[in-house]
């Protein structure tokens, strides 16, 4: 399996998990517009969010790299993730 794949498969677990939208999981692809299409992900889900990735990932996210292109669909925060993981 190749990384990536791996990468957005760990980050689609953490973004179901700590929202809670685990009957949706199966609906979410690289695609999937998070901030504003998601009414879990407010601003308190957004923190606790890019903790669970810190945690997960073993990486630190700045708050000033925590955006609303950040968090634009399900597949550039995974990239973003991978980016940060390398």
């Amino acid at each position: 399996m190749d990384t990536s794949t791996t990468t957005f498969d760990d980050v689609k677990s953490v973004v179901v998990e700590t929202l809670g939208i685990e009957d949706r999981a199966d609906t979410l692809d690289a695609s999937t517009v998070l901030l504003g299409d998601l009414p879990e992900l407010d601003s308190m889900a957004v923190v606790e969010l890019v903790v669970a990735l810190e945690q997960r990932f073993d990486i630190e996210i700045d708050g000033d790299e925590v955006t609303a292109d950040l968090f634009e669909t399900l597949g550039g925060l995974a990239d973003f993730v991978s980016a940060k993981v390398r």
